[in-house]
């Protein structure tokens, strides 16, 4: 039987626990309830950052598929802010160990402060004033501050102490203001060194949980892997210039981004480039959380061009090969002698206005441009300059094609109509002299002996209004569309030569008839002038990019369509069969048997011209299609101060059909 003080014990022990429960019941709601917004104060805080994944650029490759221009992988030092460390003992002692282990392998690495590497230290010779004032900005000294100055400032900035001997310092200093120099942060990874050898790759793989915040990674670079063909063509990338910045900009582009500077790398930049990816960090009270590509990377489109390796080098041979004859050379982009200076070709598709071979000299190998670029610009002949597409050259007696097509199409003459050349033309108390004495002479024969005389008295009756318009047709004057740019030039007329300080005087509409006068054409236009003979009166904008592929080729995304931006509407079917007649009659003129067009299977057109030059005697220049009555190809070509330059049609003929086959299949 319990006593009362056993009750009384029992009692007070149930009411200690009821007293607790109500307290830890009380607790609770006041965790719950009363003091949520002090512990909500005390949440996870979160931040997201991106980065920018570069896309892999594009590459170039010829007709047959073979790579241009393309990229190659390199090892590359590369520091990431979200692990590299925060202290400035810590990461300074990192960039040291990097530097020391760059330097044993006889690596460089990014370094922009532009300040002498010893002391006493000066600013660099060569360093702009805007870079000094931008670099003392950035490091928060005033205008008027030394070198030294600027040494110190970073030192105490980034605790770059005297633990470290003045050569440490000014590398750490360095890497510590380029860095600053880049946007270094959590969105904007350093790249501090590029092209590592396996060697310094296995190294710091090795010593890695050493070099916190250091990673090696693999890296497209662009690379030319052929610089012989089409070198003027292809172009070339770099930085983005401060007078495109705004441009480039409003494109979406990074101002460190490398675009195409010229060439085609220039004109397809919109394809080449790519997509450049997106990579997000999330950090929770400064921890990464989460690492993801939330935008993936897109490499830039493969560039197919319309021209043949095999067919291009053939072509150059050609050309060097006839120049060489009289004096030039191409070693060392050098002209030997005085005499031909330079020359260019161009081939294109008959059918299609496609270019298949695109010439000059001198010339240049793409590989060698970086590093002999200043030897280029000095070298005689200019090589950097591409005459195919630039040079300007009265197209001489190749021009009375146009004039033939205008009288004939406008029925001024027609295929029996005869002038009288007695070797002089008379106009205007003028005599002008012709090539020979033809007497009674009608066009295809005028075309074929090049008679002055001839096309003196139909350029007369024309007009020059008629040979502007017919010239029109034919592109003269005009840039011919092509992707990479061209010279326009321009046509002889009154208001021309009032613009150029030049008199139209009496007898200057004969000179434009027969291409004495001052009109200048480039070889492209040439050819295109060449191209539209052969399609009767169409004719075809010229192209170097046949398609457009994804990187790895396995999509065609985009071809290239045959374009024609003129059409002569053609009277009758002997404007055309009368210009042919005669230029097909051209081409059994003069030929030595090794050099013949008449033995080849099919026949050949041409016209020939040798016009007059200012500063030498004569320009030799030529134009054609082949075969004559059902044309694959068009061509034209000039020599400098030469002659004969004819002799290299039947190369160019035979060269195409090695390799691209019979012509007459």
């Amino acid at each position: 039987m319990r006593t009362f003080s056993e009750y009384l014990k029992m009692a007070l022990a149930v009411l200690m626990v009821l007293a607790s429960a109500i307290l830890c019941a009380f607790r609770l709601m006041k965790v719950q309830v009363v003091d949520t917004g002090a512990y909500s104060r005390h949440e996870a805080v979160t931040t997201t950052y991106t980065q920018k994944i570069p896309a892999t650029r594009g590459e170039i490759v010829d007709a047959a598929g073979e790579k241009l221009i393309g990229n190659y992988v390199c090892y590359a030092v590369v520091i990431d802010e979200k692990s590299f460390p925060s202290e400035n003992a810590e990461s300074n002692r990192v960039l040291l160990r990097l530097t020391e282990i760059l330097t044993k392998a006889g690596n460089t690495w990014e370094d922009t402060l532009p300040i002498t590497p010893d002391e006493p230290y000066d600013f660099l010779e060569d360093a702009e004033e805007s870079k000094l004032a931008v670099m003392k900005r950035k490091i928060g000294v005033n205008a008027y501050a030394t070198a030294q100055n600027c040494m110190d400032v970073l030192c105490r900035s980034y605790g770059i102490g005297d633990e470290f001997t003045a050569s440490q310092k000014r590398r750490i200093a360095g890497i510590r203001y380029t860095m600053l120099d880049d946007d270094f942060s959590i969105s904007n990874r350093f790249q501090l060194a590029k092209d590592l050898s396996l060697d310094t790759v296995t190294k710091l793989s090795e010593l890695s949980m050493q070099l916190q915040g250091v990673s090696i990674e693999q890296i497209p670079q662009r690379q030319i892997f052929v610089g012989d063909v089409v070198p003027h063509e292809l172009g070339t990338t770099g930085p983005i210039y401060a007078e495109n910045a705004d441009e480039y900009l409003a494109k979406g582009y990074d101002l460190d981004a490398i675009v195409g500077i010229s060439g085609i790398e220039k004109a397809m930049e919109d394809e080449l480039q790519g997509e450049d990816g997106v990579r997000t960090i999330t950090f929770e009270n400064g921890t990464a959380v989460s690492d993801e590509i939330t935008d993936p990377v897109e490499a830039g489109h493969t560039v197919q061009l319309t021209v043949n390796s095999e067919f291009q080098r053939g072509l150059q041979d050609v050309l060097d090969n006839f120049l060489a004859n009289f004096g030039y050379t191409n070693a060392r982009w050098e002209l030997k002698r005085q005499g031909v200076r330079s020359g260019a070709i161009v081939v294109l598709d008959a059918k299609t206005g496609a270019v298949l071979g695109e010439v000059t000299a001198p010339t240049y190998d793409l590989t060698e441009y970086s590093e002999h670029y200043s030897e280029l610009v000095e070298a005689s002949g200019n090589p950097l300059f591409n005459r195919a597409t630039q040079g300007l050259y009265r197209p001489g007696s190749t021009f009375k094609t146009i004039t033939a097509t205008a009288g004939l199409n406008e029925g001024i003459v027609d295929g029996y109509t005869s002038f009288y050349c007695g070797g002089t033309y008379h106009y205007m108390d003028t005599t002008f002299h012709c090539t020979g004495h033809h007497n009674y002479i009608a066009v295809a024969p005028a075309l074929r002996v090049s008679c002055n005389a001839y096309f003196y008295e139909l350029s007369r009756r024309l007009t020059i209004d008629k040979l502007l318009e017919y010239a029109g047709y034919y592109g003269i004057g005009q840039n011919t569309g092509i992707e990479t740019g061209d010279a326009a030039g321009w046509m002889a007329s009154p208001e021309k030569y009032h613009e150029l300080g030049l008199d139209w005087t009496v007898g200057a509409v004969l000179q434009a008839g027969i291409g004495n006068g001052d009109t200048m054409v480039s070889p492209l236009q040439l050819a295109c002038v060449a191209n539209t003979i052969a399609n009767e009166g169409k004719r075809y904008q010229p192209y170097l990019v046949d398609s457009i592929w994804d990187y790895n080729m396995e999509e065609c995304i985009k071809k290239t369509e045959p374009t024609v931006v003129s059409q002569i509407n053609v009277a009758n079917d002997n404007v055309y069969a009368s210009v042919r007649s005669g230029m097909i009659q051209a081409a059994g003129n003069g030929f030595p048997a090794k050099y013949s067009l008449q033995n080849l299977g099919y026949s050949v057109a041409i016209k020939t011209g040798t016009p007059q030059v200012t500063g030498r005697v004569q320009d030799s220049v030529f134009i054609g299609f082949a075969p004559a009555n059902d044309p694959k190809i068009a061509f034209a070509g000039i020599v400098e101060g030469g002659e004969y330059s004819k002799y290299m049609i039947r190369p160019i003929l035979k060269l195409y059909e090695e390799v691209y086959g019979d012509m007459t299949d």
